[in-house]
């Protein structure tokens, strides 16, 4: 961003510096016509194009879709209540009084010292700080200062309005702090280019440049029906991501199986067996070298074996929650038979974790429960009373309104996206919106963001019930109201040692629900509270020294007692997690024959990662 110019003689009369250069003479009205034909002839160009595709508006991608639907639930809020209006009112005077002040202006308004200019007074201590406005700008002028302090007045006491109507069902209630709060995210003066300073500065340097390169980004995040993040041609699968080497050694219509190459001479007898969730790409946990818990894992000495679904089409029309717990165990059973070994450590991440504690149910009550040594769960939730704010998206009319979305028997997986980048608005929507549309800005190469806007589809009947059974009606912490390939699920049953981790941060399985886990099982079972949140808490390799993690080895009834005799340890978990799984189980064999995958007389498929990963 290009800094802004020193105004020497504002700053001598005690003036705040003008944010903005000198505004465009006469003989520059030409670049600012031509900029604006190129802007209109780009959309309609756009318009045209998807007319005679006879294409769907891209609903997923366009911020005034979501800004109407939280319309729709924010009318219900009684706003016009008098006595609410004339209390706002008179907060908002004091404010203005008080923001004019800091700049010398009306009856608390002092001398202020140009600032802004070299030498001059620290910027002004507003009342109200917000990160989206932490620009110098926003605090340069009266007028810019008033616009946000203002709306963070309103948002404050808009969102207290919900909590001040009658006669509202407290899920209800939920529902609209949720919808209130994605509106008011949405309104935001840094939103509006008019509105926000740094926005109008970079217009008036580039010549309304940024602009056209906005609309250049909105247009082809339109056709792609996804709000981009990262640069899209900045990472390759298998060149630049997920470069782990390995072999597919076993596929099927729903999966591939992957098998890493041993870096050891010997590794552990027990292999492990790693079951990302479906909702996206498995390389979450093979991001780079750098990042990547599976050659970290590897490196340890353990035989990595991890599971890559299928994104879903019209094939999958009637895969159900059966279907993934099916392929659970015939993938745990590939492996053993594999390598001619009794049993597996396990991984299940998110809903795969959920998938997973089924599957040790049904082996249990199928006397199996010996093929899975141990069980461990990255933020998965089983228990879904408090399963945090996307229960927002789970009651009869919004499951409806997803069945509405279907598409050949799947559901597409930038609805999904949407929906996720929707419990953190400002940061992966909003953010984006001025970034790319406003400013203009080219995408950075983030390995994490390209994985983010890398999704998959998934089987609409499945996602139909697994929304019902699991979130709205919390059937599986119900003793045998579920069951699996006809088998009834019981998860006091469960022996297995497990290891569960939590991130304190998350936003999609909140930590108080994934403790829950704690209460259903039958067995042995370690807790960790990472910090960070649902990506960050779980990929935090130990070289990079981030974050902390909590443990407590005493008998505690509630996280709230678990975090209060907690002992916080700097950085990862992972050498915890990997004391503990070894400590199931220390065996070590020599890493030969199909503990090297692909090597003389072992079949295999294809290299690491496979084509699954690669289809959309």
């Amino acid at each position: 961003m290009m800094p802004r110019p020193a105004d020497d003689a504002a700053g001598d009369q005690g003036k705040p510096t003008a944010p903005f250069p000198p505004l465009p003479q006469i003989d520059d009205m030409q670049r600012w016509n031509d900029v604006a034909l190129r802007l209109q002839q780009m959309w309609l160009t756009f318009q045209t194009e998807q007319a005679m595709k006879g294409a769907p508006p891209a609903r997923m991608a366009d911020p005034a879709y979501w800004i109407e639907t939280m319309h729709g639930w924010y009318r219900q809020m009684p706003l016009a209540n008098p006595a609410s209006q004339q209390r706002l009112f008179e907060e908002s005077m004091d404010l203005w009084q008080a923001v004019l002040g800091q700049f010398g202006i009306g009856p608390a308004g002092g001398p202020v010292e140009g600032y802004g200019s070299s030498g001059g007074t620290p910027a002004p201590e507003l009342p109200r700080k917000d990160r989206r406005f932490k620009d110098e700008r926003w605090r340069a002028q009266p007028g810019f200062a008033l616009i946000h302090q203002t709306y963070l007045l309103l948002s404050e006491r808009i969102e207290a309005m919900v909590d001040e109507m009658d006669h509202v069902p407290e899920d209800r209630r939920d529902q609209l702090r949720f919808a209130t709060k994605m509106l008011i995210e949405a309104m935001s003066p840094a939103n509006i280019p008019a509105l926000n300073p740094v926005v109008l500065e970079r217009t008036v340097e580039s010549r309304g440049e940024n602009l056209v390169r906005g609309m250049e980004n909105l247009i082809a995040d339109m056709k792609r029906g996804q709000l981009t993040h990262t640069d899209p041609d900045a990472f390759t699968l298998g060149a630049n991501l997920a470069t782990t080497p390995g072999k597919v050694v076993h596929e099927t219509p729903l999966y591939q199986l992957i098998q890493y190459s041993p870096a050891t001479e010997q590794v552990f007898a027990v292999p492990l067996l790693i079951f990302p969730p479906w909702i996206n790409r498995f390389y979450i946990l093979d991001l780079n070298p750098e990042k990547s818990f599976i050659r970290w894992a590897v490196d340890q000495g353990l035989t990595v074996f991890v599971v890559s679904w299928k994104s879903a089409d019209s094939s999958m029309a009637e895969v159900v929650w059966d279907d993934y717990i099916r392929a659970q165990i015939e993938a745990i059973d590939h492996v053993r038979e594999r390598l001619d070994v009794p049993s597996v450590h396990t991984i299940g991440y998110c809903v795969a974790g959920t998938t997973l504690a089924a599957t040790l149910a049904i082996l249990a009550r199928r006397d199996e429960a010996e093929k899975v040594k141990s069980a461990t769960f990255f933020t998965a939730q089983v228990d879904f009373e408090n399963a945090g704010e996307l229960l927002h998206f789970i009651d009869d009319q919004q499951i409806a309104a997803i069945g509405g979305m279907e598409t050949d028997g799947y559901i597409d997986g930038r609805l999904l996206a949407a929906t996720f980048n929707l419990l953190r608005g400002t940061d992966l929507i909003w953010n984006y919106v001025v970034k790319n549309y406003l400013l203009g800005e080219g995408y950075p190469a983030f390995d994490l963001l390209h994985w983010n806007g890398d999704v998959t589809n998934l089987p609409a009947r499945w996602h139909r019930e697994y929304l019902k059974d699991l979130y709205r009606d919390n059937l599986l912490v119900k003793k045998d109201r579920l069951s699996a390939d006809g088998t009834p699920i019981d998860l006091s049953r469960i022996e297995t040692p497990c290891y569960i981790q939590a991130g304190r941060e998350d936003h999609i399985a909140p930590a108080s629900s994934v403790w829950r886990l704690l209460d259903h099982l039958g067995g042995p079972a370690r807790f960790v509270l990472a910090g960070s949140g649902h990506i960050a808490g779980v990929v935090n390799p130990p070289a990079a020294g981030k974050y902390q993690y909590w443990t407590n080895p005493d008998e505690t009834d509630s996280l709230d007692t678990f975090i209060s005799g907690a002992t916080e340890h700097k950085g990862s978990w992972w050498p915890d997690w990997i004391d503990w799984t070894t400590a199931q189980d220390d065996r070590k064999v020599k890493a030969a024959g199909k503990r090297k995958p692909g090597g003389k007389g072992d079949t295999v498929i294809e290299d690491a990662p496979g084509r699954y990963v690669k289809t959309r």
